[in-house]
């Protein structure tokens, strides 16, 4: 019975994070995203939902591979962005902060430019847990 206690402990600490992480993001005023360890969009805010064209209750959780080809992410140039270029992507996988500009299609078929910062989220040292991105419409003019 005491090797399962860890086991269950671990669970509910990775849980609590993404707990954590989505209510912090649900009181932000600025667009924020969260993706689960294995890079599974699990949450995106209110703030989100204006710049991605439609609600996470319409959305719903989705994979890092669907998600990243439904927005249609391009570099600013115009060419195809991988998912190990975005910062959720270098996030996730070098578990390390990233920034980058580049553009994407909205759901409601905008095309937007926008600035991301992602950052691990890391319950330990080596315990990734998900990622949590930050993005924004830069302005102009």
């Amino acid at each position: 019975m005491s090797g399962s206690v860890p086991e269950v402990y671990e669970r509910r600490q990775k849980n609590l994070v993404l707990i954590l992480a989505r209510e912090f993001a649900s009181k932000l005023a600025t667009a924020t995203f969260i993706a689960d360890a294995d890079g599974n969009l699990v949450y995106y805010n209110e703030a989100a939902e204006a710049i991605l064209g439609r609600t996470f209750a319409e959305a719903g959780e989705m994979p890092a591979a669907e998600w990243a080809d439904l927005f249609e992410v391009e570099e600013l140039d115009g060419s195809p962005m991988q998912l190990e270029r975005m910062p959720a992507g270098i996030a996730l996988l070098e578990r390390r902060p990233a920034h980058h500009s580049f553009r994407i299609a909205s759901l409601d078929g905008v095309k937007r430019e926008i600035s991301v910062t992602a950052l691990p989220l890391l319950a330990r040292t080596d315990d990734l847990v998900g990622v949590v991105a930050i993005f924004w419409e830069p302005r102009t003019g």
